[in-house]
């Protein structure tokens, strides 16, 4: 299948960066490389784009899309968790800016053989965005039921946790699970007839497997923390998160920055020492248009935060 994705807030958040031409920005993110290619079309010759993403078949197509830009753009072929070591090689001088965007690609989603979507029947349970490593299927067939109970409840914001949990332990028993439709029944049997008419009721379940494999929240901020230490005072850090989990992460994260001082409310003088680092840009994160959201129905639940280095 072709790589194809449909990048969301795409001029929201470039120009959110205010490109500098000589500037070097990252793109934590590449994906299809829809944000990449703005940014890398509003840097000079002596501007510089590094671009990161752990999946091989997103930087394949990536490349081949910004193959005009290849004179400015350092391709990075990892996980952002690794930020530190990446800047240390590419950005050893500090960046203007960077962006994230926290979602799962529409390739991803829309390739039954990378297992994302509980709408393909068939499709190996497998979740992981680099294609290493642990699996749903590794999750579903031996976690126990606690531990399936916690992620679902926790990742999923799932009331029926336990129910589900609790079906996969009985399933599994008989069968071990490796395939998407597999895993949605089990979900839809545990859940109330009728419950979830409106949207599948494996939504929520998926979610929170997918992001226990992929390591999702617990990444986000020391990634956060890193770049913001790595921004150059007036640099720009640019953030799109999909659901309230990731978006609660990045507003927690940045709001230390914010504050500064960490002294209790009652003390006279700040004596910890800690100074403000970030002013935010937009108090309300920004939404698709309405433009947008009738092209891209991916772009619904779609959140942009931005804040600057001072």
């Amino acid at each position: 299948m072709a790589f194809s994705h449909t990048t969301v807030l795409l001029y929201e958040t470039c120009n959110a960066l205010s490109i500098k031409p000589n500037g070097v920005y990252v793109d934590c993110t590449l994906g299809g490389g829809g944000h990449a290619e703005v940014i890398a079309s509003r840097l000079g010759t002596r501007g510089r784009l590094i671009a990161i993403d752990c999946d091989p078949q997103a930087m394949t197509a990536a490349r081949a899309r910004l193959i005009s830009y290849q004179d400015r753009i350092t391709y990075v072929l990892d996980n952002f968790c690794n930020m530190a070591s990446i800047l240390k090689s590419y950005a050893p001088d500090g960046i203007d800016g960077a962006i994230i965007d926290l979602g799962v690609s529409s390739h991803q989603l829309d390739s039954p053989e990378r297992g994302f979507s509980y709408h393909s029947a068939d499709a190996p349970l497998d979740m992981r965005m680099s294609q290493v490593g642990k699996s749903a299927a590794d999750v579903v067939n031996t976690y126990s039921q606690s531990e399936l109970k916690r992620i679902i409840s926790q990742y999923g914001e799932e009331r029926f946790a336990n129910r589900i949990a609790k079906e996969i332990v009985q399933r599994r028993e008989t069968m071990l699970f490796s395939t998407t439709g597999q895993l949605a029944d089990a979900i839809k049997s545990a859940i109330p007839g009728g419950y979830y008419e409106d949207k599948h009721p494996a939504r929520r379940t998926f979610q929170a497997i997918r992001i226990e494999v992929n390591n999702e929240l617990d990444i986000i901020p020391p990634t956060l923390m890193t770049l913001v230490e790595a921004l150059k005072i007036d640099g720009i850090l640019a953030v799109i998160t999909f659901h309230s989990l990731e978006d609660r992460a990045v507003k927690e994260t940045f709001q230390r920055y914010v504050e500064g001082c960490t002294c209790p409310r009652d003390f006279p003088v700040c004596i910890c020492g800690f100074k403000p680092k970030l002013k935010i840009l937009n108090r309300k994160p920004m939404v698709a248009s309405k433009e947008e959201l009738e092209t891209n129905s991916r772009s619904r639940s779609a959140k942009l935060r931005t804040v600057q280095k001072i």
